[in-house]
């Protein structure tokens, strides 16, 4: 046996049993309180690491300090950490992206967070109709609401809306053709096309028209006795421009009816109001698809709707009646605490004016600039009380998007803290704003760090600046 072999098995005679390196740990006070079977573990993982190490012929190797009680206590005190912390964390979004699909979309307005506060504290009547004491429906605590604010005559809400649209199509089309123009066959994201969900729900896609320019004819003359409905992708996440064309939805609604056919519209991002009072221009609300003879609406709770992930199907009775039926409604109906949110929400809308002073997505997107760069400067205002004073730090003129799929081609004018730091680079310094607690993310344009206040509210800005002073100075 060769001397450095020998060396490793001396090495590996010196790795504590996990039993007796457990309660080391727990007697020294270096548990932080976690329950036995997680010191247990987090110590299995360190002895595993240690022996791997140890054993790994290309290692420089592991000295006989490392091999210290005391030192590996503590490598079993931080693995105690990492698995009872916490792995989804609230971050702040300085991206200016207000609807980031990748940090949770919409954040929930006040009235929505109590209303889950409060039914998920104890019991609620979630299917259980307090009146006479019968067992009642999910259903029955949003779709009046919806109906109000649609103009629908029923409405039913499923997890998500990709959900809905899966649902819709399994129920009214199973089987059978559904006419689509060849320009909607869009990819709502994470890979997930419309095709393949046509396909799981057993409908027979027949596409339409070329991916530029869908006429009236086009869909008229696909119409045989196998079609089972019309259907209308809204460009909510993509536009076509320039040499295009598309069918209004009060068009194929009158062919519908000619043919005695449903037409299902899937607005995607789902607006409640109208939002060309701020600029935003071809973005329909789901009431104006209900009026313009939708049988069937599909959209988002999650995206401009500003409530928790859900998908809202608004539509005839009829429909909705035969929707409601289908296995496949209970695979992906809605849970209490989306109920509560979404419900909470929706009331907000009552008053369009309460929706957009009380819901943070519509706020961010509504904000006047001059409001955004009060709250940049104020930010910069503290940053500068510590920060090096060879930080290149001013607040720029930018542009934000609202991101989820919404409002595509829209973008709003914002502001951001512009930052270049004197001996860290860039991309350093993203990161070092990424892994601190709570974690801020940001974005990079021409080298330099930008913080955009847009998706940064009041409330964080001491937080943001009191990490942007430490990351900084650092």
């Amino acid at each position: 046996m060769s001397p450095p072999d020998k060396d490793r098995k001396q090495l590996l005679k010196r790795i504590p049993q996990v039993n007796e390196l457990a309660e080391f740990v727990i007697n020294s006070n270096r548990s932080n309180e976690a329950p036995r079977q997680v010191v247990m573990e987090a110590a299995r993982r360190v002895v595993s690491r240690i022996r791997d190490s140890i054993l790994l012929k290309d290692s420089t190797g592991i000295g006989l300090d490392e091999l210290k009680p005391a030192v590996i206590a503590d490598l079993v005190t931080e693995e105690i950490d990492l698995i009872v912390k916490a792995n989804i964390v609230r971050v702040i979004n300085a991206t200016g992206v207000v609807l980031h699909t990748n940090i949770g979309r919409a954040p929930l307005s006040s009235s929505a967070l109590n209303a889950v506060r409060e039914i998920s504290e104890g019991y609620c009547n979630l299917e259980y109709r307090l009146d006479d004491g019968e067992r009642g429906s999910r259903q029955e605590h949003l779709e009046s609401i919806i109906c109000k604010l649609t103009g629908s005559e029923s409405a039913i809400v499923v997890n998500n809306n990709a959900a809905a649209v899966l649902l819709v199509l399994s129920a009214l089309s199973r089987g059978r053709r559904v006419i689509v123009s060849r320009g909607q066959l869009v990819e709502i994201g994470d890979s997930f096309r419309l095709p393949d969900i046509m396909q799981q729900a057993g409908a027979i896609l027949a596409e339409v028209g070329t991916t530029n320019r869908t006429r009236i004819t086009d869909y008229s003359n696909a119409i045989d006795d196998e079609t089972a409905l019309i259907m209308k992708i809204h460009q909510s996440n993509f536009r076509l421009v320039g040499y295009s064309e598309e069918v209004p939805l009060e068009h194929l609604v009158e062919l519908g009816k000619q043919h005695f056919l449903p037409v299902v519209e899937d607005l995607g991002s789902g607006a409640l109001v109208d939002l060309g009072i701020i600029g935003f221009s071809g973005e329909h609300t789901a009431k104006e698809s209900i009026e313009a003879g939708a049988d069937i609406v599909t959209f988002s709770g999650d995206k401009l709707l500003g409530g928790p992930q859900a998908g809202i199907i608004a539509g005839s009775k009829e429909f909705i009646g035969a929707i409601r039926k289908h296995p496949v409604a209970r695979a992906v109906r809605i849970d209490k605490m989306a109920v509560a949110a979404l419900e909470a929400t929706l009331k907000e809308y009552l008053d369009p004016e309460t929706a957009w002073n009380n819901i943070p997505t519509l706020r961010m997107l509504s904000e006047p600039e001059k409001s955004v760069r009060k709250r940049a400067e104020k930010a910069l205002e503290e940053i500068k009380k510590s920060a090096p004073s060879n930080l290149e730090c001013e607040v720029v003129r930018e542009l934000s998007t609202a991101g989820g799929g919404s409002l595509p081609t829209s973008l709003i004018p914002s502001y951001c803290i512009r930052m270049k730091h004197p001996s860290l680079s860039t991309a350093e310094l993203e990161r070092r704003f990424r892994h601190s607690k709570p974690a801020v993310l940001s974005r990079i344009r021409d080298d330099c760090l930008l913080l955009d206040f847009r998706t940064v509210a009041e409330a964080e800005i001491p937080v943001l600046t009191g990490l942007a002073a430490e990351i900084t100075s650092a």
